[in-house]
């Protein structure tokens, strides 16, 4: 038996006299497996402890039964051996890829390099050494998070980098590529942005935003408010923040249809050296609602229909254009509520009915997500 033993498993060895305990690696599909397995002093296998890497618990996840009746029925070590080999040759071919040990030298590079970048930069390492954060700071001192994920089964292949940017990260690899020179690349990424930033930081502080509720680094959107029931969306090009957005007015027609005028006349008033917020007020001839004059609370009206602000992150954006009415609605609210009423109609993708306030005239078109 011993000498099948160590034919069929080399990398697994006994570690004391008695042949009690042993410990080492064993082999299935080209991959090695870390276990150590601790016998009583009669050797028998029934009341053996068996210890698993997380990679080998990972991998027999579900088929714990499964070991454990071949560990009680097995006649020997070597037996048991071969029938734990078939079953994670199963669970290899069957379920995820499954990834071999690193080599050493993986760990004592990503170790070296962390302490060349320095380690008040690491943020978080999962236990399989595999996804790292790390800190970054950009030249007007914002604080950014740079996510790497090392390839499981091939180190040495290009990593995953992600970010909240507006833009795809791009980073130059090469198998000599270090941390170092990663985090480098995402700060040069960084800075290009910071102009970008800059204007919608001033949009941030200065206005009241209604959407997104809560922006992150990664949107290039703003919906500000202008008054009550009545907002600019605008959508900036990283690669050019200053120039001309493009731009949304909504609100009721009679608000709205003067702003539009005054948008499409002043255009040639839109200096690219000055900051997108006062050529917004330049060409729209308006001052913006700021927090140091009002309450956001002034400008999140209900929807006239379910009575909330936001539904499914939907804020009421359909208003109703009688002057005397202008109450605003969840584009969902007023379809479905239109659709309802028996003296509707539709015409492509528009229905026509009355406004559930004051009756007069009023349309939505239909999402796309509604069938």
């Amino acid at each position: 038996m011993e000498s099948s033993m160590t034919r069929e498993n080399p990398l697994f060895l006994p570690l004391n006299r008695e042949k009690t305990v042993y410990d080492g690696f064993v082999t299935v599909q080209e991959q090695d497996f870390r276990l150590r397995l601790q016998l009583p002093p009669d050797r028998q296998l029934k009341r053996a402890k068996l210890h698993c890497s997380w990679q080998l618990r990972h991998l027999l996840r579900g088929s714990e039964h499964i070991v454990k009746q071949r560990l009680q029925q097995s006649a020997d070590l070597d037996s048991f051996l071969m029938e734990l080999k078939t079953v994670l040759e199963v669970a290899v071919k069957g379920g995820p890829e499954c990834t071999s040990i690193p080599p050493p030298q993986y760990y004592s590079q990503l170790i070296s390099e962390m302490e060349t970048l320095g380690w008040n930069k690491l943020l978080f390492i999962d236990t399989e050494f595999r996804t790292l954060r790390l800190a970054a700071q950009d030249s007007t001192g914002r604080q950014h998070t740079l996510t790497i994920k090392l390839k499981s089964k091939h180190p040495a292949e290009a990593p995953e980098c992600t970010a909240d940017l507006p833009l795809p990260l791009l980073v130059t690899w090469t198998p000599q590529t270090t941390l170092e020179q990663l985090h480098k690349q995402f700060l040069l990424v960084l800075d290009s942005l910071t102009e970008f930033w800059d204007v919608l930081d001033e949009i941030d502080g200065n206005t009241w935003i209604l959407e997104p509720e809560k922006p992150s680094r990664s949107d290039t959107m703003r919906r500000i408010v202008i008054g009550n029931n009545v907002s600019i969306k605008v959508d900036m090009d990283p690669r050019h923040p200053k120039m001309l957005p493009e731009c949304c007015l909504l609100g009721a027609e009679h608000v709205v249809t003067p702003l539009r005028n005054k948008l499409n006349s002043n255009m040639h008033l839109w200096n690219p050296e000055s900051s997108v917020l006062c050529n917004l007020r330049d060409v729209l001839e308006i001052e913006f609602p700021s927090p140091a004059t009002h309450e956001k609370s002034d400008f999140s009206t209900e929807c006239g229909i379910c009575y909330s602000y936001r539904l499914e992150g939907a804020i009421p954006d359909q208003v109703c254009n009688d002057p005397r009415c202008g109450q605003p609605f969840h584009q969902a609210c007023l379809y479905e509520w239109l659709r309802a009423l028996p003296s509707s109609r539709q015409s492509f993708s528009v229905v026509f009915g009355e406004c559930p306030y004051c009756s007069k005239p009023i349309t939505v078109k239909m999402s796309t997500h509604t069938s």
